[in-house]
């Protein structure tokens, strides 16, 4: 796992170059795919079991969680804590950069509640006009 470099809070664009422009992409991906920003939400409101995972976030599907956990898992943000118990018990969590996400998923959530970004019926996101 990487630490980032010493930087302001907030970076400005115009610092931005085309390599971190890909990297945001793919993290994009991972994070804007449906239930993502939900299981990261349930994890960073202290939920740890799979079960209670999926409790809280109406419609999920265990198969989806079991797939968008791995996902996470992949992109750094959620690691997977295996306690060798009978039966095993398994946890998730955050890690330091998934927690570090979380700022950013509040501002998104700031600016759907001003804006009144809804799900129109086809599943596509409205976008208020540019």
């Amino acid at each position: 796992m990487t630490t980032p470099a010493a930087s302001p809070a907030h970076t400005a664009w115009h610092d931005t170059d085309e390599a971190e422009c890909r990297h945001a992409s793919k993290l994009l991906e991972v994070v804007g795919q449906r239930w993502s920003p939900s299981i990261l939400l349930a994890l960073g409101r202290g939920v740890e079991r799979f079960g209670e995972i999926t409790a809280m976030t109406t419609g999920l599907s265990a198969r989806m969680l079991t797939l968008r956990l791995k996902q996470l898992e992949a992109a750094q943000l959620v690691e997977r804590i295996v306690i060798p118990t009978t039966p095993v018990t398994i946890r998730y969590r955050l890690t330091a950069q998934g927690q570090d996400l979380m700022d950013a998923l509040h501002s998104v959530a700031g600016y759907v509640q001003r804006w009144k970004v809804d799900e129109p019926e086809t599943g596509a996101t409205a976008l208020p006009p540019a």
